[in-house]
């Protein structure tokens, strides 16, 4: 359906950009009578909602006028996460109110504070900043927020995600009551509805994701790679696909700093970003993408938030994202705007069971395959070569002029030698993969997972390998219960390729299934100061004869007693008490002579003390009523007479 008739100047500059017909959030939010009501959206990553936001506050903002009038206090505000995205709303605003003479500023962090001032100064109709330097402008009287109309929170999530749940606060509470909130979300959390409750009246609920498919537009491919070799599987991803525009997503900045040296290296245009660049370094690789000096960008979750990147394609996990909601928002910087994009994750061995839950919480189907190798490259190459849209060009008079040179001077087939020379190294070389293994088939829920194989690997089907490590060694022993792990994650196999294991004096030695032992040995090779040395080794002695059984003996028993008859129970000792029974003391003298047993009580009652002695105060003296107790005077000093010993 086309768009529905909003603003007359907002009809001209969708028909001046080609938009013909509206996406589902903004067809959502354009239909029905919302002009002045309250909005809780939830859309998904590049479904249109800045276009959505943009025509739904011209009823609230321009009303039946064509034109803002003198640009004074800020009569929109738009909130976002992050600078990038502020700056994408920004522009996307501007061409959108172009016939209105709107008067748009922005107030984000990383840019000059007082340009920003000064703008805000000679006035704006529409704001649009980040939460910290907006409510920084708020403390510092920059920025006034009485007359706002409109108020609109795009990706709530993202910003309360963030720790931007104060700021948000303080900045709606600054504006009018009456205003209009306009409040875009990926998701519908507790937190957002809290949010939504305290500043909403009466928000009309509009859900436009597919709860079944998270992103109709992405292709979730899962492909199998060695431990040791992500930097080739990316690589060979970027090469295998060609897209436009590529997003590598890494974990650490470390891991960002050295994925895009080694894809420069190779001849790829990319660019990092991660936390530790500078405001003009981000803003300058950003640019760079945009005007297609470089191809692929490798980012951190962090420093990929609000980024929108033209004409990306592919998105390659490098590493695996740390929950589905990591997983959804990486992915949906690809396929905006009605275009498709792949979504990629390189997933090791030992991390395959994690990455099958992470895409079964998303709600994700994903294709398993190998990483594609140098062969499946060349074909792929091949295939573009011959059907590509080069061919499809029109040719200039000037160049069909010198296509006629060089038949009249060169053969067909050198020219097409040449073509081919000259587009093979425009690419970089992909690189050879081992395959790491087929995917094991997933057990049934209310089947038992077997560890170990139920048949023992034949001699012809497994190589040998030891560890100086052994049941006698000096410092650590070896356990199979530290040994199994180290040699999983150095080898880059599961249990499942290990077989029998033999812990000598001082070595141990181990199997490894043939099909195996490859994969085991490059990543041997490439593995960084390991706990083990492992090294081939061949099988040891008697390592597949049968052990031998154990014949049965009988345990010897003490003799039986004499007349003890076979079989039969041997005599018990007779019953003895263990503690003899009370005997009463009858040589003890008699009692009659103590003194009887007095209850405790007074000790001076009847002017006694307790026993046959007499209280020789005599019977104590009345206390007058209200009289203070007398104290008794200290006994004068009396000199003895006697020599005083002086010590030692």
């Amino acid at each position: 359906m086309p768009f529905p008739a909003t603003h007359p100047a907002l009809d001209r500059a969708l028909a001046d950009r080609g938009y013909a017909e509206p996406t589902p959030v903004q067809e959502a939010v354009l239909e029905g009578d919302h002009s002045g009501s309250d909005l809780l959206v939830s859309a998904q990553t590049g479904s249109g909602k800045t276009v959505a936001f943009g025509l739904a506050a011209a009823p609230t903002l321009l009303g039946e006028a064509e034109r803002f009038g003198k640009a004074g206090k800020p009569l929109a505000l738009v909130i976002a996460p992050t600078r990038e995205l502020a700056l994408q709303v920004a522009a996307e605003l501007t061409w959108l109110y172009a016939g209105t003479d709107a008067k748009i500023g922005t107030c984000v962090g990383g840019m000059d504070a007082r340009k920003e001032a000064r703008a805000l100064g000679w006035g704006t109709h529409i704001v649009i900043g980040t939460p910290g330097r907006l409510k920084d402008h708020i403390d510092r009287g920059n920025l006034d927020l009485s007359e706002l109309k409109l108020a609109v929170l795009d990706e709530a999530d993202e910003m309360l995600d963030m720790g931007f749940r104060e700021d948000l606060e303080f900045i709606l509470d600054q504006s009018p009551a009456e205003r209009r909130t306009l409040l875009f979300s990926a998701t519908i959390a507790r937190e957002i509805a809290v949010l939504a409750k305290r500043y909403q009246r009466d928000a009309v609920r509009i859900d436009t994701t597919n709860k079944s498919q998270p992103h109709g537009d992405i292709e979730y491919r899962a492909m199998r790679i060695a431990p040791n070799q992500i930097e080739h599987a990316v690589v060979n991803v970027l090469r295998f696909f060609e897209a436009p525009g590529a997003l590598v997503f890494c974990s650490t900045r470390e891991s960002v700093k050295h994925l895009q040296a080694a894809l420069r290296e190779r001849g790829f245009a990319s660019v990092g970003l991660s936390g530790e660049l500078s405001q003009r370094e981000r803003t300058d690789a950003l640019q760079a993408l945009r005007d297609g000096q470089a191809r692929v960008c490798v980012a951190t979750d962090v420093a990929a938030r609000g980024l929108d990147l033209p004409d990306l394609g592919l998105v390659i996990h490098a590493e695996l994202p740390v929950n589905r909601a990591t997983l959804l928002h990486r992915s949906g910087r690809t396929g905006r705007a009605g275009k498709k994009g792949v979504s990629v994750l390189l997933v090791p061995n030992p991390k395959r069971r994690r990455a099958e839950m992470l895409l079964s919480s998303a709600g994700v189907t994903a294709s398993w395959d190998v990483a594609p190798g140098a062969d499946a490259i060349r074909a792929q190459d091949e295939a573009r070569l011959v059907s590509g849209p080069i061919f499809d060009q029109p040719v200039a008079d000037e160049d069909f002029a010198l296509a006629k040179k060089l038949m009249a001077e060169r053969t067909p087939e050198e020219i097409a030698c040449a073509f081919i020379s000259l587009q093979r190294a425009k690419m970089p070389a992909p690189e050879d993969l081992t395959d790491p293994g087929e995917r094991p088939e997933r057990k049934e829920r209310g089947d038992a997972a077997t560890a170990w194989p139920t048949e023992r690997l034949q001699p012809h089907e497994v190589s040998w390998f030891r560890v100086d490590v052994g049941r006698h060694s000096e410092g650590k022993q070896a356990d199979p219960k530290w040994l199994i792990p180290v040699i999983c994650r150095l080898g880059g196999i599961t249990k499942r390729e290990i077989g029998s294991i033999r812990i000598l004096s001082h070595e141990t030695r181990f199997e490894i299934a043939r099909a195996a032992v490859e994969g085991f040995r490059s990543a041997l090779a490439a593995a960084k100061n390991p706990e083990v040395a492992i090294t081939p080794s061949s099988a040891p002695d008697n390592a597949y004869e049968a052990r031998p059984k154990r014949p049965f003996v009988k345990k010897p028993y003490a003799p039986r007693a004499e007349g003890e008859a076979e079989g039969g129970e041997r005599p018990r000792p007779a019953w003895k008490a263990k503690k003899p029974p009370f005997q009463p003391n009858t040589d003890a003298a008699p009692a009659e002579d103590r003194k009887p047993w007095k209850a405790k009580g007074d000790p001076k009652a009847n002017g006694k003390l307790r026993g046959n002695a007499p209280f020789k105060g005599g019977a104590p003296k009345p206390r007058v009523e209200g009289a203070a107790p007398v104290a008794r005077a200290k006994p004068p000093f009396k000199k003895t007479g006697k020599p005083h010993k002086r010590a030692g």
